[in-house]
């Protein structure tokens, strides 16, 4: 079963610093480990993990994405998994492997699935979109913390106060600011698409 994506140009998310996205490849055959990071390192800051054991000693608060294989000897892909989540590492999951996925995917807390063997543009669509879609996350919890200020100066403030408030035009600017990206962002991954593999 290959996962169906979305094409994405790829550097098409806007970075808070306009720096790559930083992606783990972990992959305990040595040839297919190189092979994705050659996919990828054109477009982003690939780390690579030649098995579960280094994936371990790799893992750090500042990656993007993980690309996981399941099928591992010594420490597996769910071991590794688990120790994300464990560790509370920030990152998007998606698993790489020659496993057919069965109902134990539906607790597994990994955000995409893909069945070997992967073509370059299937991995590169695949980071792309759980890249754009974590700049989705990012820019509503933006948005809600706005909402939430304009809320509360809504109801402390008078309408007079409100208008000739600077502070709150900005605030009002801003909010339509976000919302006018998050509706692209959203017409770039598709809804569907999203509420599909997250």
């Amino acid at each position: 079963m290959n996962v169906k994506t979305v094409p994405l140009e790829p550097g098409t998310v806007t970075r808070a610093s306009d720096e790559r996205g930083r992606v783990l490849v972990v992959e305990d055959e040595d040839h297919l480990a190189e092979l994705y990071t050659d996919y990828l390192d054109e477009d982003y800051d690939v780390r690579t993990a030649y098995g579960g054991v280094e994936a371990m000693e790799m893992l750090s608060s500042d990656l993007d994405v993980v690309l996981l294989d399941r099928r591992m000897p010594v420490v597996s892909g769910n071991e590794v998994l688990a120790e994300i989540e464990e560790r509370g590492v920030q990152c998007r999951v998606a698993m790489v492997t020659a496993v057919d996925p069965d109902f134990d995917i539906i607790d597994m807390g990994c955000d995409d699935y893909i069945v070997k063997p992967v073509t370059r543009d299937d991995l590169r669509e695949v980071v792309d979109r759980l890249m754009t879609v974590t700049e989705y996350d990012d820019r509503m919890r933006e948005l809600t913390a706005r909402r939430l200020k304009r809320n509360v100066l809504q109801v402390e403030k008078s309408s007079s106060e409100l208008r000739e408030s600077e502070e709150f035009q900005r605030l009002q600017s801003e909010i339509a600011d976000l919302e006018a990206e998050i509706e692209a962002i959203g017409e770039e991954i598709g809804t569907d698409d999203v509420t599909h593999h997250l």
